[in-house]
């Protein structure tokens, strides 16, 4: 793509539908003359008194505890120079936009239009109980460093400017891997930054924090290395004034460790990086061009470990994958300022990610590139869905042990289980689920034990302590699988080479007892047990050595459940069909049958609505039926809809103790207000499970709602055998499996 059609796509972006990238939703109903008068007259004067009587009831009663300022005054916006307050604000509206996305946190752009420092400290002094904290961002040195010392002093709520800490957090993280690769630490390594505006000062800060020896770090600015004898220096230059005989950037790059750029475009030769040491440490940080290029230093060191600002290349020091978490800590545990423990706490927790592997949402984000710990990877991509759950819990961590959290009594296991609910819709519905069987020990074959998303399955649900997880395939090709993706076997996780297991021959003689009058020879049952991983499976499961199983990743869906039906029993009474949970932003809808039974009979739809209620109950919620169609009970009355009438019947039968109706279309179903219409309905709200009239139904309008209705799908879950097995879309991801597994382990 050319500029100039980047450019072009730029503009387009932020101008289409509501220009910007902002807008303010409400969180709570507005519908009735009650509501009104709870939001605003004259019930919101009862908050108000309280806040009055403790300000900190604020944090209950408001946004507060969750919105962010987000403060410039455009005196250097990215690398363009003092384009003003107004010219600041995409920036700062993409930068909230960030904080939503990455963190949910709220966040509001503030535009100050002054350059002068007393009246910009003063203009957020007198807005600042509005917010929980504030980003300071793209404000010039050295003002930026007077803004921020101030504004921590004059405030009890935390203050940070991203452009300074947020670059130094993150380089950090890099710099942990990068040393730990290299075989260094941070107490002998040998540091050159060049550049010393706002961030380079705060990375240098941050190092010596880290254990840099002062006299191993030389700074250098526009007129060469800082030392002693320089008489032009700032405060803030100052400490970092070294004795030295060294004047030059090029002197002082001889004989370094590392090379770190925060200046402008071409600073960083060939030259210079073909006389630092060996396995030398090159972060060129200048935006939008390095100091100098990965290429540029490729040609003449193969051994250097390079990151710079730019996403285009390995190890990017973004500070999106920073800032977000590190606000969102701060505001969870009411820390009253970002301290150096914090953000020591934070760029330790995002290098022992990168070595931890990489997630399989961030192999599909970028372009199903598959990234692993090592020279190319040493700091995690912003899409990495584990940031939410690791940083902040670090930071709140920190809080608390240095004595600045309001909140000191926070259990940081259930935050962590918290946050992972905040970016994690399914997650937050699995929840008691997964606390359920952590005490269980439920054990689950993960049955196409060689396929990478199954060893990833199997890692993440051993790793969270949700069970033992068993793959079934050849050991030496999984635990290299293992090495090769950075990941490690936790206890938990056994491998079973159905070939040479011990139960090999006693599960081929129970095959060919259930499939003889079949036309299955004991050849064929003997061959199905060897090679064929679902039948071997299935078989552990239906002999209770495991739980239960997924499988389905090499082979469409049909032909799995042939697999597992020949093994494993209809449980009586129940019926076998697929179970899809829908979860959407304010609701979860329970739908079926979407992968079974092509024609369903009034008995099968009764028994579903059944199995379908225990299993809503089982994941807390109050289970609501209906049977649904084009139809309103009889209106229009056609032959069509006479299977759903009769469903309801078979049902009333049967004398259950949860709320259904039918037949009734989608619509009236799922709206609250359906009594208004239908008085007589059984329904006391709207319906969480649906009983469609057959698959089709079912099978389009789970996808459509996956496709247009933004819904996270869950499953589809197997139902209705003697013991739970489950089958996966072919395109399901790791952590499509570990849902599957977790359902179905709760199961058994």
């Amino acid at each position: 793509m050319t500029k100039q059609n980047f450019d072009q796509e730029a503009l387009d972006f932020h101008i289409k539908g509501k220009p910007g990238k902002l807008e303010i939703n409400a969180t709570k109903s507005l519908v009735t003359q009650k509501d009104l008068s709870l939001a605003y007259s004259p019930g919101v004067a009862i908050p108000c008194i309280k806040i009055k009587e403790n300000p900190q009831d604020a944090y209950k009663y408001t946004a507060k505890g969750n919105l962010v300022a987000v403060v410039s005054n455009g005196t250097a916006v990215l690398g363009l120079g003092n384009l003003g307050a107004l010219a600041s604000k995409p920036v700062m509206e993409g930068k909230a936009v960030f904080f939503k996305k990455f963190a949910d946190i709220d966040g509001f752009d503030i535009e100050v239009d002054t350059e002068n420092v007393d009246e910009f400290v003063n203009a957020i002094k007198l807005i600042a109980p509005t917010f929980g904290g504030i980003n300071l961002e793209d404000i010039k040195a050295p003002d930026c460093f007077v803004i921020e010392e101030r504004l921590k002093k004059e405030l009890d709520i935390p203050v940070m400017h991203d452009d300074q800490h947020g670059t130094a957090i993150v380089l950090v993280a890099g710099m942990i891997n990068a040393l730990h690769l290299t075989e260094r630490e941070f107490g002998t390594a040998k540091i050159v930054i060049n550049g010393a505006g706002a961030a380079a000062i705060a990375c240098g800060n941050l190092l010596l924090k880290m254990g840099v020896k002062s006299q191993n770090l030389i700074m250098a600015d526009s007129k060469g290395v800082i030392h002693k004898r320089r008489s032009n220096l700032n405060e803030w230059k100052q400490k970092f004034a070294v004795e030295t005989e060294l004047r030059t950037l090029e002197e002082a790059a001889k004989g370094a460790d590392v090379l770190i750029g925060l200046s402008v475009k071409g600073a960083f030769t060939k030259s210079m990086v073909k006389s630092m040491n060996k396995k030398p440490i090159i972060f060129g940080m200048a935006n939008p061009n390095p100091e100098i290029t990965p290429d540029d230093v490729r040609e003449v060191r193969s051994d250097a470990i390079i990151g710079t600002g730019r996403s285009d290349y390995p190890n990017q020091v973004n500070n999106a994958v920073c800032f977000p978490y590190i606000f969102r800590g701060a505001l969870d545990i009411k820390a009253t300022e970002i301290n150096d423990e914090m953000k020591i706490a934070a760029a330790q927790a995002m290098a022992k990610l990168a070595r931890e592997g990489v997630h399989e949402e961030v192999t599909a984000a970028y372009g199903g590139r598959e990234k692993s710990y090592g020279p190319e990877y040493i700091i995690p991509v912003p899409l990495d869905p584990r940031l939410i759950s690791a940083i902040p819990v670090a930071v709140a961590k920190a809080a608390i042990k240095s004595g600045v959290a309001l909140d000191k009594e926070r259990d940081l296991k259930a935050y962590e289980q918290e946050l992972r609910a905040r970016r994690d819709i399914t997650y937050s519905n699995l929840i008691s689920v997964c606390q359920e069987l952590k005490k269980l020990d439920k054990k689950v074959v993960f049955a196409e034990g060689e396929e990478d998303k199954m060893i990833r399955a199997a890692i993440s649900f051993a790793g969270d302590g949700l069970g033992t997880a068993i793959l079934i395939g050849q050991e030496d090709i999984i635990k290299k699988k293992v090495k090769e993706s950075g990941f490690s076997l936790p206890e938990k996780v056994e491998i079973h080479n159905a070939k040479l297991s011990e139960y090999n021959e006693e599960y081929t003689n129970l095959l060919h007892e259930r499939l003889q009058r079949q036309g299955y020879l004991y050849r064929d049952c003997k061959r199905l047990i060897n090679r064929d991983r679902n039948f071997f499976g299935a078989m552990m499961v239906a002999m209770g050595h495991a739980d239960t199983m997924v499988t389905g990743l090499t082979r469409n869906y049909s032909g799995a459940l042939d697999n597992v039906s020949k093994v494993i029993n209809q449980k009586p009474g129940d019926c076998i069909f697929g179970l899809s949970i829908l979860v959407l932003k304010n609701r979860t809808v329970f739908i079926a049958d979407t992968t079974v039974n092509d024609k369903l009979t009034p008995e099968m739809m009764a028994r579903m609505a059944c199995q379908c209620a225990k299993k809503a109950l089982d994941m807390g919620h109050t289970p609501r039926v209906a049977f649904v169609s084009y139809s309103n009970f009889g209106n229009p009355l056609r032959e069509h809809a006479d299977h759903i009438r009769a469903a309801v019947k078979a049902l009333d039968q049967k004398e259950v103790d949860f709320e259904y109706e039918g037949e009734m279309s989608v619509d009236v179903a799922l709206n609250e207000k359906n009594k208004e219409f239908y008085p007589f309905s059984r329904l006391t709200g709207p319906a969480n499970i649906l009983i469609m009239p057959d698959l089709h139904s079912a099978n389009i309008s789970y996808k459509l709602l996956q496709c247009m209705g933004e819904a996270t799908l869950i499953g589809p879950l197997l139902m209705g055998f003697e013991k739970p097995v489950q089958i996966a879309n072919m395109t399901a991801t790791a952590n499509d499996l570990v849902n599957l597994a977790i359902l179905s382990a709760n199961m058994s």
